[in-house]
């Protein structure tokens, strides 16, 4: 007896179903993997921008109350708002201190400006000398 042994037409399509299956969930795995990479690279982008004008609040220009705005890059939209700051301390004599507070925050938001639109804000605070009022 020449008895042929070998694979049916139903076992080769299930193992082809099944491939492709396993094929169509690592191809999702991967572009979700690299759409959180620019998602991430967009963030660490976003985040040198405030931290630079940040540094560069108070340094370049004098350091005053009010707003200021800009792009970057023709994709960050940036806003650096500075406003007096006083601290909640009752018992403290902040006229005898010889240095003004002020509240420096920017934000930085990029996208479509619609439900996809992202944003950063950091905010700190930076010290100013007093003028001196003996002159």
């Amino acid at each position: 007896m020449n008895k042929e042994r070998g694979f049916s037409l139903l076992e080769i399509l299930i193992a082809f179903s099944i491939l492709a299956l396993a094929l169509g969930i690592l191809l999702n795995i991967f572009s979700s993997g690299a759409n959180n990479a620019a998602v991430a690279e967009e963030y660490t982008a976003a985040v040198q921008i405030a931290e630079t004008l940040l540094a560069q609040t108070g340094v370049e220009t004098e350091l005053q109350a009010g707003q200021t705005s800009g792009q970057e890059d023709e994709k960050y939209r940036w806003l650096v708002t500075v406003t007096p700051f006083s601290p909640a301390i009752e018992k403290l004599n902040l006229q005898a201190i010889p240095v003004t507070l002020f509240k420096v925050s920017v934000s930085v938001n990029w996208g479509d400006a619609k439900d996809n639109d992202r944003q950063i804000a950091l905010t700190t605070l930076k010290l100013v000398n007093k003028p001196d009022e003996q002159q």
